[in-house]
């Protein structure tokens, strides 16, 4: 008898169970992914913002004012229209920032432009005359302030100056000369009041770099022929506390605005890099964003740095 093998019934596969349905496109953005992504960028870019003012881009912006300042002064001596008081020649109070002198230190192989004003801004361009002092040569103490660290770090050689040293003012009243008397720190005694004679204090910050924990000073006397003195109308401590040594530009001077209205620029920048990254991918958007990320963070840490100390 023979058996007959018959094949079992194929079995039809159980078809899949439903899923998601499929979508074209990159997935949904999580909004708290987003906003941390957007956070990492603004503190990046305004830390390297910070570094950046503080040292390479600092320095080069100081170099950039001073040639500027230089070439302005010198035309100005030329025709006889330099400052020689608190109004310019045609009557009209000379302007923050503009300037008024040009120093020179030898021993230092220092020379600087020295603009008018103290605050924290005009010092970025380099040294500055305190506005409620005289000029340099002419009677009385005058003052001039400048930055320790950034920005060109001027005076940060200052505490190495030896008493005798020779330093140089030309104003629109020719030239100065000076003979240093010592450095002076907090708690030294402080040089009698000039009076009728010429006298020069120079300031800056002591302490680590970037970290100014004291206020320095340089007092030097008037050797040349004292200068007349136009009339003053910012008669000594009728300027504000922004003009100050170690002062910040705080309340009142607009730079807290600034601040804000950069950040919001860099947020909103920073909120449409995080989106370009998901419909474009990485090195399209970093191509695309990161300059204007930088510029961004470098405008914020620059208004910033006007809240720090004038002589950082």
């Amino acid at each position: 008898m023979t058996t007959v093998l018959t094949p079992p019934p194929a079995v039809t596969p159980a078809p899949p169970a439903p899923g998601p349905a499929a979508t074209s496109g990159p997935p949904a953005a999580r909004p708290g992914l987003a906003l941390a992504g957007a956070a990492l960028c603004v503190l990046a870019a305004v830390l390297l913002g910070f570094a950046a003012g503080l040292t390479v881009v600092g320095h080069l912006q100081h170099a950039r004012d001073q040639q500027t300042a230089y070439d302005e002064l010198r035309r100005q001596l030329a025709l006889g229209t330099a400052p020689v008081g608190q109004r310019t020649f045609d009557n009209k109070p000379v302007s923050m920032g503009a300037p008024v002198a040009l120093l020179r230190i030898p021993v230092l192989g220092l020379r600087e432009v020295v603009g008018e004003g103290t605050t924290s801004g005009a010092l970025m361009s380099g040294p500055g005359h305190r506005r409620d002092t005289p000029l340099p040569g002419q009677a009385g103490t005058s003052v001039i302030m400048g930055r320790q660290w950034a920005y060109g770090s001027p005076f940060n050689g200052l505490s190495r100056l030896p008493t005798g040293a020779r330093i140089e003012v030309r104003t629109g009243q020719g030239k100065a000369v000076y003979e240093v008397l010592g450095v002076r720190r907090p708690g030294d005694e402080v040089p009698a009041p000039a009076g009728a004679r010429g006298r020069l204090t120079l300031i800056t910050a002591s302490g680590s770099p970037y970290t100014p924990a004291a206020v320095l000073y340089v007092d030097a006397e008037l050797t040349t022929p004292v200068q007349p003195s136009p009339p003053r109308h910012v008669r000594p401590g009728w300027i504000g506390p922004a003009e100050e040594a170690l002062g910040g530009e705080g309340q009142g001077s607009g730079t807290w605005l600034t601040v804000f209205l950069w950040s919001q620029a860099l947020l909103a920048a920073a909120l449409l890099a995080v989106w370009l990254h998901r419909v474009w991918g990485s090195w399209q958007t970093w191509i695309t964003a990161g300059p204007v990320l930088a510029a961004l963070g470098l405008s914020v840490a620059s208004a910033a740095t006007r809240l720090l100390p004038n002589l950082l």
